[in-house]
């Protein structure tokens, strides 16, 4: 049997004997989501297994565009890799256009095109760095080490400041959306790192973007240090609610999870319609 008819099969059996997953993901950013995967899958090429008597001797083959590869040679072992590539971003195709037809009607918009977006952040020695992949890998998780007595709540191998921030790294796990949590950020202007609170990365986009949580309690002082936050990320080049964006704990109203589905979609929607 062919891979791509296995996959077929196991696409089918994934669809629909899966449990999804119940954490909403907005329409734009799920079409995000679907169009690149199928924008991966494009760029791959299609693999079939076969098995052939050789000289005698049985062996494992991979065809590609009419070519025979061994399964155990140089290009043999590239191909797996390939393959594996393939079986992965099926899997994902099907559970993401599941969710939309389960959330949606119609089809995913083809506007919402992955593509990668070169921003920019002004580091403290007043050089440029592209938020991409790379600088996204360069920051170090969990660096901040002032105040590790406030850090009691728990959630996948990190202790967080709040029950918000441990809801806020959930809901990016459940995602799938790769993040950092107070890593170490020079900005221009200043001689001293900040720790922003998530570095998130797109990876639809190839783009970083960073949240800042902020527990509001009707402190005036809280209220400056606020917006001395904002006018340092100003600073550094990231612009409010494109770049950065700002969540909130207010006094008598705990923090609704459902507020970061707007905000996200939002910044990603404004990157590829904005820039």
């Amino acid at each position: 049997m062919s891979v791509i008819v296995g996959l077929f099969l196991f696409s089918r059996h994934y669809n629909h004997g899966m449990k999804l997953p119940e954490s909403y993901i907005p329409k734009e950013y799920l079409a995000l989501k679907i169009n690149y995967c199928k924008k991966q899958l494009a760029m791959l090429p299609e693999i079939f297994t076969t098995r052939r008597k050789i000289k005698g001797i049985e062996r494992d083959l991979f065809l590609v565009n009419s070519h025979i590869y061994y399964q155990d040679g140089f290009i043999g072992k590239k191909l797996q890799q390939q393959l594996l590539l393939r079986e992965k971003y099926i899997c994902e195709l099907s559970k993401l256009e599941g969710l939309w037809s389960a959330s949606f009607r119609g089809v995913p918009s083809t506007d919402l095109e992955p593509r990668n977006i070169n921003r920019l952040l002004y580091t403290g020695n007043n050089e440029s760095v592209v938020i991409n992949k790379e600088f996204f890998n360069s920051l170090k998780n969990d660096a901040n080490p002032y105040y590790p007595e406030h850090k009691t709540h728990y959630y996948n191998g990190t202790f967080y400041r709040s029950p918000a921030e441990a809801s806020i790294a959930r809901f990016y796990t459940e995602q799938g959306i790769p993040f950092k949590y107070e890593p170490e950020i020079w900005l221009r202007g200043l001689n001293h790192p900040v720790y922003t609170d998530f570095v998130l990365l797109i990876k639809e986009l190839n783009l970083c973007k960073f949240q800042e949580h902020f527990g509001l309690k009707n402190s005036s002082d809280y209220t400056r240090k606020t917006a001395t936050t904002y006018t340092n990320y100003s600073g550094a080049g990231l612009l409010p609610e494109l770049d950065v964006f700002y969540t909130y704990d207010l006094d008598g109203v705990p923090f609704d999870i459902r507020s970061l589905h707007t905000k996200l979609n939002s910044v990603i929607y404004n990157s590829l319609f904005v820039l």
